[in-house]
């Protein structure tokens, strides 16, 4: 078994960070790890996931999303053809810090046979920093915007 977890802690809260990783259909436009994802975040729903990792091949699987909690959680669980050969459980988990901040961590499990010779670690970590970085700038700039139109509505009334 193999974990890699990543932590990123953004000025903006769960939900607008929970906005930012439903938007699903942008994606391509931000994302530099997942670059798409096609199907629902509904529990027992079926995506196709395409990631990208740094300096690797990229690589589209169908993992099953296993958990959805609002605000909070997301997870999805996938495999390589056949069980116990190279199994995945992704879960994004968002923790409020500070009132109006968020804690999210990223983590991927890894289970089976193949993963000692499948797995670079490594390339693994460095897309997940990538997109948490990602994640952390577009819900920053979204609540920076909110808070100017905010000001310019109240200073003109």
């Amino acid at each position: 078994m193999e974990h890699i977890e990543t932590f990123e802690e953004i000025d903006a809260p769960p939900d607008v960070v929970w906005e930012v990783l439903l938007e699903f259909d942008s994606y391509p436009e931000w994302n530099p790890f997942i670059r798409a994802i096609e199907g629902a975040p509904s529990t027992g729903e079926r995506l196709r996931v395409r990631i990208e990792p740094p300096e690797s091949r990229g690589m589209t699987f169908r993992p099953t999303v296993v958990a959805v909690e609002p605000g909070r959680r997301l997870a999805w669980r996938g495999r390589l053809v056949v069980p116990f050969a190279f199994d995945g459980a992704h879960e994004f988990h968002l923790e409020p810090i500070d009132g109006d901040r968020t804690r999210l961590l990223h983590r991927e499990t890894f289970r089976g046979a193949l993963v000692p010779l499948l797995l670079d670690g490594r390339r693994i970590r460095r897309g997940f920093e990538a997109m948490n970085a990602a994640v952390k700038e577009r819900a920053e700039g979204r609540v920076a915007t909110e808070t100017s139109e905010t000001s310019e509505t109240a200073a003109s009334s």
